[in-house]
């Protein structure tokens, strides 16, 4: 009988150091340093359980019962935060738990380029897998939320400035809209004194770039356009832009037709409406709107392709004629 209590406390002191590296091996990382980081999504609602057998299920923890327990052990259960989070079978479960916890979710880059409509980008979030189309473009048509955006307008057409963001999934549209117009304003203020001198209102100036935006991919280009535009408001001659009757087409088919040029039931047929279209076309970037408060000093009147991305100025209409036939009908012959 003496010699069982020694032999009965070997046994369970060494019970005991297997459960504690056994223990210690479950909440250890399930694989080295250098293993790259997965994305793995909280949905709202989830419990803890479902949390930590979802993990193991990603390869992200040995055992989820010993995770749950863990995380339960150290308060964390409370403090999980729905999103999509970037996870490495590198951490442990307590880091892991800790950064669910901490809501760092992750950031998706999204490129939103010059001249984009509300339409364009609501297509390029939702194939980011950012937003819904439709929910976004419901948003951004809103007149309530562009009134309470202080925009001078019943949309946000023309103010989601062109950028690259980092967006979380699952944000809401408004959310993405009123980043994007923050944007906007913050490349607009430098900008607003100039502006307001030269008589522009800023609604003025957006309608103005956007259009602009859409007529030349040229940098160079962009002042001298501006200034054609800003020569035929001032001598009350119609802007005749393409990109603004295509706007007011709904379903441009991609072919422009002379039906198309004399519909005069188009609000943003600017052939046959005189001034400025109703408002932006596009969303401009900050050279197209510097373009509209500083333009080039020219007495340009027309514009015509060259077929390569830039563009022949002319200043009365026997040369724009004569350009028109060199460049346009040259190729309609070709």
């Amino acid at each position: 009988m003496k010699r069982v209590l020694p032999i009965g406390l070997a046994v369970a002191t060494a019970g005991a150091l297997a459960a504690t590296v056994w223990l210690a091996h479950t909440l250890s990382p399930v694989a080295g340093p250098g293993v790259p980081e997965i994305a793995f999504e909280v949905e709202p609602g989830d419990t803890l359980v479902r949390v930590a057998t979802k993990l193991e299920s990603a390869g992200l923890v040995r055992d989820a019962r010993i995770a749950e327990w863990w995380a339960r052990l150290r308060g964390l259960a409370p403090r999980l935060r729905a999103g999509e989070f970037g996870l490495s079978p590198a951490m442990t479960p307590e880091q892991i738990f800790e950064h669910i916890a901490s809501g760092q979710v992750l950031l998706h880059a999204v490129v939103v380029p010059e001249g984009f409509t509300i339409a364009q980008i609501a297509e390029r979030l939702a194939a980011e897998g950012l937003a819904d189309a439709d929910a976004f473009t419901a948003v951004c048509t809103d007149p309530e939320f562009a009134r309470e955006l202080s925009l001078p307008g019943p949309t946000l057409e023309g103010y989601l400035f062109p950028e690259t963001y980092r967006f979380p999934r699952r944000l809401d549209p408004r959310e993405i809209a009123r980043a994007m117009v923050a944007q906007f304003f913050e490349a607009w203020r430098p900008l607003a004194l100039e502006a307001e001198q030269r008589g522009l209102t800023l609604r003025e100036v957006v309608t103005l770039a956007s259009i602009v935006e859409k007529e030349t991919g040229a940098p160079d280009e962009r002042p001298l356009v501006a200034s054609v535009f800003a020569n035929r408001l001032a001598r009350g001659m119609r802007l005749e832009s393409d990109p603004t009757t295509i706007y007011g087409i709904p379903d441009f088919g991609g072919n422009l037709r002379r039906s198309d040029l004399e519909n005069e039931s188009n609000p943003y047929n600017t052939y046959r409406v005189a001034g400025l279209p109703p408002g932006p076309i596009s969303n401009p970037g900050l050279a197209s709107l510097r373009a509209v408060v500083e333009p080039a000093e020219s007495q340009y009147l027309y514009f015509v392709s060259r077929n390569d991305g830039t563009h022949v100025f002319s200043r009365s209409y026997s040369e724009h004629l004569a350009a028109v036939n060199r460049h346009q009908r040259r190729r309609e012959g070709s």
